[in-house]
C-alpha cells in the first residue's frame, strides 16, 4: 500500500503504472496482480487503505473539554494537523479532486473519514454553545462550514505551492477562529 501511494501521489492515477509500484517493491508486477486483480483495484485499496486514519480524530474529538467556544478551537487545530499538515491526507485530497469523476466512491469515503467526523462534530459544540447562551443563534448558523473552511485553504495552498510559496498555517488557523468566534460569542468582548 505505501509503495502504491508513493506511485500514484507521485504520477495520479493515469500517469502510474504497476510495473513501477512493483519495482519499487523489488518484486514482479505478476506479484501485485495476484493480490490485485488490476491498477484499479489497487487504487481503490490504497485509498480506502489511506483513508481509515480518521480514528484518531475521533478520539481526540471525544476527549475535548472545556467551554464550547474553547473545544471547537482545539478540534480545529486537531483537523487542521490530521488535513493539512498531514502528507497523506493532503494527497488523497489531492487524488480525489484529480480522479474523483472516475472514482467518485473515494471522493465520499474521503468525505465520510475526514470532512463528515468534523463537520457534525462542530455543528454538535455550536448547537450546545447556542442552548447554553454561549454564541448568538443568528452568527452560528453557517458556523461549522465557515470554521473548517480554513483547514482547506491551508491545505490547498500547500498542495499548489508546496515549498515554494510557504504560508503559516497554524496562524492563518488561528486568526479565522479568532475571527469567526468573536463574531459567534454571545458578548462581543469577549475572546475565544
Amino acid at each position: 500500500m505505501e509503495a502504491a501511494f508513493e506511485e500514484f501521489a507521485a504520477k495520479g492515477y493515469a500517469a502510474t503504472r504497476v510495473e513501477d509500484v512493483a519495482a519499487r517493491l523489488g518484486i514482479t508486477k505478476g506479484t501485485i496482480y495476484f493480490y490485485f486483480a488490476t491498477k484499479e483495484v489497487l487504487f481503490r485499496e490504497m485509498f480506502r487503505h489511506d483513508s481509515t486514519s480518521s480514528a484518531d480524530l475521533s478520539t481526540a474529538i471525544a476527549n475535548l473539554r472545556g467551554s464550547c467556544a474553547d473545544r471547537i478551537r482545539d478540534l480545529l487545530l486537531i483537523a487542521y494537523e490530521n488535513t493539512a499538515n498531514n502528507r497523506k491526507t493532503r494527497e488523497l485530497l489531492r487524488l480525489s479532486i484529480a480522479e474523483g469523476t472516475r472514482f467518485p466512491e473515494l471522493v465520499d469515503c474521503l468525505h465520510g473519514q475526514f470532512i463528515a467526523p468534523t463537520l457534525a462534530a462542530l455543528t454538535a459544540l455550536v448547537e450546545q454553545g447556542v442552548t447554553s447562551g454561549e454564541f448568538i443563534q443568528e452568527a452560528a448558523a453557517d458556523m461549522p462550514g465557515v470554521l473548517a473552511s480554513s483547514i482547506f485553504q491551508v491545505t490547498v495552498w500547500r498542495l499548489m505551492f508546496a515549498d515554494r510559496k510557504r504560508i503559516d498555517g497554524r496562524a492563518l488557523m488561528e486568526a479565522h477562529i479568532d475571527l469567526v468566534m468573536n463574531g459567534a460569542l454571545q458578548h462581543s468582548g469577549r475572546a475565544a
